[in-house]
This record gives C-alpha cells, structure tokens and sequence, in this order.
C-alpha cells in the first residue's frame, strides 16, 4: 500500500498499517518530543563548542567539512550492521531521497549557511535560521496532512518572539550575507518534508548517515575548489581536537534529530529545537563572560513550550 505524506508504518500482526503523524499515539508523539528535547540540548551545546572550534581554524568551510566528514564516519559506522541487516528498501525511490537529502540537507546550505556567517552579524543569521520551525509550520499541513490548531501557532509565536527577545540581533540590515542564510534555512525546510517521507523506511542512523556522507563529498568539492584544503593541511593538534568534539555533538544530533521526526510531527519536533539557542547564550554567559540572555526571552520562550504540549494534546484527543 502506498504512503500517504505525513504518515508512518507500524507492524500489526504482520500486515502494515497506515498512520497519520496527527494520529500518532499519544506515547509515541511524547518519546518523539523528548528525544527532540534531548536534541535541543545538544545542539545548545553543540553550537556553543563550534565557536571554540571554527577560531582554531583558518577556513570556516573547511572547518564544516572536516567536522562533517568524521560525524559521517562516526554514524556510518552505527548504520553499517543495519545496512547489512537489510533494514532499508533497495530501490532507487529511497536511494533518490537520501542523494536529495545529502544534497540540500548535508551539502549545499552548509556551504550557504558558512559563507553568509562569514559576511553578516552572527545574532541575526541565527534569528533567520531559527524562522526555520515557521517554514515547517507552513508547509507541514498541505504536504504533511499535519494538523495544525490555534496552540501551535501561539507556541510557534512565543517560540520566536523569545528568540527574538532572548538578545540583540545585530541591528535590522539585510543584504547578502542573510538571503544566503535565508536559502540555507529554506533548504533545510525542504529536507524536512524529505525525512517526513523516507523516515517510514529507513532507520533514523541510515538516513543521517547518507545526509551527512553525502553532504561531505559536496562540502569537499566545494572546498577544493576554493583552495580550502591548505587550511587542513594547516591545521594543528588543537584544530584537530576541537573537530574531533564537534563532530561528535553533530552525529549526536543529527540521529537525535532524525529519531524525532520519524517519531512526532515535523511542526513540533522543529518547535522544540528552538530553545537551544537559550542553552547556547547561557553557556557563553556563564563560560565565556558574554552578556546575560534576557530573563523575558527565556520566560517567552518557555510559555512556548508549555503551548507546545498543549498543542499536541489537543491534536491527540482529536
């Protein structure tokens, strides 16, 4: 039986039954928003390293693509067992949508991401990339069949407005540094709407693994290219290290990331990765001395939150 958009598989007494991510039971939509949860800490982590990280080397994109070549190596190995257990439908459907995903999920918007942080203020490139769970919300109801109720948007609402009062955002210019962070983050959105899809097929580590390996191979064209390569030729012992830590907060998010998804609907899995970056700025003021987080943005943020559990509620006793 084909799949439907915004639908999963589950095994009932060896026949395959349909289910609607907004039908999910309710125990498996809460394990999804946890290991979501646990994701956003990570990420909240996993960022605050890649500032140490990035300064130790001399190129940014050559950087990025070290980092995610070893997390492609490291969840490649995690999928290898499964690749060999036939855990995953050998055909070029599914083959397609991992090379599309590798492409505009682990290639292409890194590269954009990268070059527009190199040219515009951090804080706003961060505030662009977060409009991301905006997008999903967007497009998750026509190609997802998710359902939306009026406690997703407030939670989509306060979601954002605490980023947006969590800190400065560097003033509101916008030039090119930000429509290419902007593309970044509509690729990523596009991604989503890809995972929604293959996820009822292939295991979470399968597909990250072909994201991130995939993605590697563009990010080292690109980085050839550009004569990037002499900045790993140039990279000393501490470069090296901080790589080796990053990639692995990067395979812990992308099988984190990608479990989510396979598990609850993208608008909210997405949802919940925004507090990260409430993590992110408390750790720069409690480890690097940077300027309080506003206590009113935390607080905004975590009425979110609350929206959100709401929010899946209600769409669960619908």
């Amino acid at each position: 039986m084909a799949r439907e958009p915004g639908t999963m598989a589950a095994d009932t007494g060896g026949q395959k039954e349909v289910l609607h991510m907004s039908s999910l039971p309710t125990a498996t939509r809460r394990r999804g928003l946890v290991i979501a949860a646990l994701t956003a800490v990570v990420s909240g982590v996993a960022v605050f390293l890649n500032g140490y990280g990035v300064r130790a080397w001399t190129d940014a994109t050559a950087y990025t693509t070290v980092k995610n070549m070893i997390a492609a190596v490291l969840i490649g190995s995690a999928a290898l067992p499964l690749l060999r257990s036939g855990r995953i439908p050998h055909t070029r459907a599914v083959w397609g949508r991992l090379t599309a995903i590798g492409v505009i999920g682990g290639g292409i918007p890194f590269i954009l991401f990268f070059e527009g942080l190199a040219i515009t203020d951090p804080a706003r490139a961060a505030f662009i990339h977060k409009s991301l769970v905006v997008w999903v919300a967007v497009l998750a109801a026509p190609l997802l069949s998710e359902h939306l109720n009026r406690f997703h948007v407030a939670a989509i609402g306060l979601l954002f407005a605490g980023q947006a009062l969590l800190g400065p955002l560097g003033g509101f210019g916008w030039g090119r540094g930000e429509w290419m962070i902007l593309a970044a983050t509509l690729m990523w959105t596009a991604e989503v709407m890809l995972l929604k899809r293959v996820l009822p097929n292939v295991d979470a580590t399968i597909a990250g693994a072909a994201r991130l390996g995939i993605g590697a191979v563009v990010l080292l064209g690109w980085t050839a290219a550009t004569g990037g390569l002499s900045a790993v030729a140039a990279a000393g012992p501490a470069a090296w290290g901080w790589v080796a830590i990053t990639a692995g907060t990067l395979a812990l998010f992308v099988v984190g990331w990608f479990t989510a998804l396979a598990l609850a609907p993208a608008t909210d899995v997405t949802a919940m990765l925004v507090p990260a970056a409430a993590i992110t700025a408390l750790l720069s003021t409690g480890l690097r001395g940077a300027a309080a987080p506003s206590a009113v943005g935390i607080v905004v943020m975590a009425a979110g939150l609350v929206a959100l559990v709401v929010a899946g509620r209600r769409t669960a006793a619908q």
